[in-house]
C-alpha cells in the first residue's frame, strides 16, 4: 500500500488551519467587532425616561452612519431614568453640544439604535458631559393598544 507523503499531509493541515482562520474572520466581522482593538473613543451621557430594546453594543447613528456604540447602560437611582453611556468614536469629536438623542428602531421589528441629531452651536460637547435634549424609545404596541381601545374618540359614528 502506497502512503502519501508529508507534503500532502502538511498542505491538507495547512488548508484546514486556514480555512478555520477565515471563518473566524468572517464571524467577528458579521458581529461589527474590531478584534478586540477599540479605537480612540471617549463618552457621552444620554438620559431617557423610556429605552425600549436598547441594549448595550447598539449603534449610535448620526444621519445612518455609526458613529459610536451603547457602552453602558445603568439606571439612576434618584430620578429613576435609564442612564445611557454611549461610546463615540474619537474621529467625531465636533459635535455641537445642542444635539439631541434619540432611541430608534431599524424597521418595524428591527434593533434599536440611538440616534443623534446635531444641533447648530459652535460649542462642542466635552467627553462625560450630558445630552441636554433626549427622545425616549417609542412602545409601538402600546401606543396601538391605545388607538385600539381608545373607545374611538371623536371620529366614533353616532349610535
Amino acid at each position: 500500500m502506497a502512503t502519501r507523503g508529508p507534503r500532502l499531509e502538511f498542505a491538507v493541515g495547512a488548508f484546514l488551519v486556514l480555512a478555520l482562520a477565515s471563518l473566524l474572520v468572517l464571524a467577528i466581522a458579521s458581529t461589527n467587532s474590531r478584534f478586540g482593538f477599540a479605537g480612540d473613543s471617549y463618552e457621552l451621557v444620554a438620559r431617557f425616561t423610556q429605552i425600549g430594546q436598547l441594549r448595550p453594543n447598539a449603534p449610535v447613528k448620526i444621519g445612518g452612519v455609526t458613529v459610536g456604540r451603547v457602552s453602558k447602560i445603568d439606571l439612576d437611582p434618584e430620578r429613576f431614568d435609564s442612564l445611557v453611556t454611549l461610546s463615540i468614536d474619537s474621529r467625531f469629536d465636533q459635535i455641537p453640544i445642542d444635539t439631541s438623542a434619540s432611541i430608534l428602531t431599524g424597521g418595524l421589528l428591527g434593533e434599536s439604535y440611538v440616534g443623534l441629531q446635531p444641533g447648530g452651536d459652535l460649542e462642542v460637547l466635552k467627553p462625560g458631559e450630558e445630552l441636554a435634549f433626549t427622545t425616549p424609545a417609542v412602545d409601538l404596541i402600546q401606543m396601538v393598544g391605545k388607538y385600539m381601545f381608545s373607545g374611538g374618540g371623536d371620529n366614533a359614528a353616532p349610535s
